[in-house]
């Protein structure tokens, strides 16, 4: 029941009407114990490291016409799978713990400098460019309109004819191109 009632509280449903915990605050469950939850659980919901292949049959694989012996070849996949999870679970639980309050500490001034500092000067921002808009749309109206309007009728009868010149090298030299 609690489960259905924190996944309704991370997916933003409310089907039960009542949280128990706050949002973010759930206790994990225990990966001990019961193998088939923690095979179901799925730590990368939105597929942030799909690209991330590092199985065996994802980084080695032999060609047709070039095999290694049955036994190297099956030694080779523990002695793989052996090191990535021992390296992946030292690193784990030395550096993860660091890296996530790292990490926390940076998306918290990332929020707070979004929240207190960018957002405020952008509307600060486009505030002031609204009134600049304003006072050059009417300085257009008022001086550069006029003075094109009053160009436009100074040369309101200029024609201007377009002319296929002639091709040739010799008559390039007496017409006067501009």
């Amino acid at each position: 029941m609690q489960n259905d009632v924190t996944l309704g509280a991370r997916r933003g449903n409310r089907q039960t009407g009542k949280r128990r915990s706050h949002l973010g605050m759930e206790k994990p469950e225990s990966s001990i114990g019961d193998e088939s939850n923690a095979e179901l659980e799925d730590r990368d919901p939105n597929d942030l490291n799909k690209h991330l292949q590092v199985m065996w049959d994802d980084v080695i694989g032999e060609p047709e016409g070039i095999r290694s012996p049955e036994c190297a070849w099956r030694l080779s996949g523990h002695c793989f799978r052996l090191s990535r999870g021992c390296c992946y679970i030292f690193l784990s639980v030395l550096v993860a713990p660091l890296l996530a309050l790292c990490f926390g500490f940076t998306f918290a001034c990332l929020a707070f400098q979004h929240i207190w500092c960018l957002a405020p000067c952008l509307r600060v921002w486009k505030i002031t460019c609204a009134a600049t808009r304003s006072f050059l749309s009417a300085v257009t109206q008022a001086i550069v309109r006029p003075v094109m309007d009053s160009l436009g009728y100074l040369f309101h009868n200029i024609r201007v004819y377009n002319q296929k010149l002639p091709d040739g090298p010799a008559q390039k030299d007496d017409i006067l191109v501009v």
